[in-house]
């Protein structure tokens, strides 16, 4: 369990997040759920992207799950945050990590295997220093955006 003096600054504009002190460890109160839950670093970078994406690009907070429920292969999963439109139609999927682990090909395998059950347009990466959003079209090779696309 992490410690929120422990946790690194992060590659994000500074956020407005409410965090505690715990006795084992420190809670930070996620931005969608409305809830305390532990400061592990993954939901250190999680909560820090949530606020970016809804602050500076515009997704509502309303249209994001944390953690979605999905079957892959009669296999329960989550992903780690997944961004809808205003039709409910999923349209970002985000794979966060812990800001000490690499972002690698495993870490964009993970996401399109996902991205198997949701079909969104852009996968999203994040260790919370390092940010890739990749384009997702069915007929043309994945690629790598610029940016991270605006709501």
């Amino acid at each position: 369990m992490s410690r929120l003096s422990d946790l690194p600054v992060l590659n994000f504009a500074r956020p407005t997040l409410i965090a505690r002190k715990g006795d084992k460890h420190d809670e930070i109160l996620c931005l969608v759920r409305k809830k305390w839950v532990a400061l592990e670093p993954e939901e250190w970078v999680r909560q820090h992207l949530i606020y970016h994406l809804s602050e500076n690009l515009g997704y509502p907070m309303g249209l994001m799950a944390v953690e979605h429920t999905l079957i892959l292969n009669d296999v329960t999963k989550r992903a780690d945050l997944v961004c809808f439109n205003k039709d409910r139609k999923p349209v970002l999927l985000a794979e966060c990590k812990a800001p000490n682990i690499t972002l690698s090909q495993k870490t964009l395998d993970q996401a399109a295997r996902y991205n198997l059950v949701l079909k969104v347009p852009t996968l999203l990466l994040s260790n919370g220093l390092n940010h890739y959003a990749v384009a997702t079209d069915p007929m043309k090779p994945i690629a790598v955006l610029g940016s991270i696309p605006e709501f």
